[in-house]
């Protein structure tokens, strides 16, 4: 058996990652995420224009079948709220012809109704999410015309 006397021990490289390695990385991330991050972001804003447009499209089919059944389609004063709750004139009424209620829009605010309407029979709009007629991308107005 042989000994090994007054060999010193050897120490291994310390295990671990240089303040360099780490910046480089924290780069790396920070350049996807600056191109990335603003794609996402117009695709989150896109999503709301979207469902605009859908609920107005399941709005304008409650409207349908409130017509059927009443023959004509309520008045402007009556509103969207006669989807859920009868309206005193309204012979024939078989709601409520929404589910949960009078949806608001992607930006929490009421839709706007029209009865005659102005560009079709019945208009149907939100403002957008500046609430203010007009404007571009999410600020856009979302009609049913």
């Amino acid at each position: 058996m042989r000994m090994l006397i007054g060999k010193s021990k050897v120490s291994s490289p310390a295990l671990g990652f240089t303040l360099i390695e780490l910046l480089v990385v924290l780069a790396i991330i920070a350049l996807l995420a600056g191109l990335v991050g603003p794609t996402v972001l117009n695709q989150l804003g896109g999503a709301k224009t979207k469902t605009a447009k859908i609920q107005i499209k399941d709005l304008e089919m409650a409207l349908e079948m409130y017509k059927l059944d009443v023959g004509a389609y309520p008045s402007s004063s009556e509103g969207l709220e006669s989807l859920v709750q009868k309206p005193s004139n309204a012979d024939g009424w078989n709601g409520p012809y929404l589910k949960s209620g009078v949806p608001k829009d992607p930006w929490k605010n009421d839709y706007y109704y029209v009865y005659p309407g102005t560009r079709a029979e019945i208009d149907i709009y939100s403002f957008g999410q500046d609430g203010t007629q007009g404007g571009d991308g999410e600020n856009s107005d979302v009609e049913n015309w």
